[in-house]
């Protein structure tokens, strides 16, 4: 798939689950919201004290797979390296996020108060910033239907 049309799929389908790695290797999955900057890189919102945070401050190796809200469908997934943005310098970032996924936002005041809250006294939120270039690949169509059979142990 292309670039771009990886971009543009994120752009307008933002859930996702994420794939990271606990430190004694086991993978780590957590479903998040995911929009895409101006410049192209894929952004997360998370909290400082979060599992997935920790994963990617000791490795930044990271996976995506996006989908559509219909879950079943077309669906892509990237994967590259993950860039750990924390408060005071992640605010700009995470407007421009929310922008991207939801538009205005009612109380922009309020909302800064909200993010500082929520990292209190663990350094704040942070956003991921993922390039896209590594790898990317995508199912346009959903997935046959299948029928799962139980084996009999003889």
């Amino acid at each position: 798939m292309d670039l771009e049309k990886a971009r543009e799929f994120i752009r307008a389908n933002h859930r996702a689950v994420m794939l990271t790695w606990h430190a004694d290797g086991r993978p780590q999955m957590s479903p998040v919201l995911v929009g895409c900057d101006a410049e192209g890189h894929l952004v997360i919102s998370s909290r400082e004290t979060a599992v997935k945070t920790r994963n990617l401050r000791r490795n930044p190796q990271v996976f995506l797979t996006v989908m559509t809200d219909a879950f079943f469908g077309p669906w892509i997934q990237v994967e590259g390296a993950a860039e750990v943005i924390s408060l005071p310098e992640a605010m700009d970032h995470l407007i421009a996020y929310y922008r991207g996924i939801s538009g205005e936002h009612p109380d922009w005041d309020d909302y800064r108060a909200a993010i500082e809250r929520e990292g209190m006294g663990n350094g704040g939120s942070h956003s991921d910033r993922r390039g896209i270039d590594r790898r990317v690949s995508g199912r346009r169509a959903p997935y046959p239907q299948r029928r799962l059979h139980r084996h009999r142990r003889e």
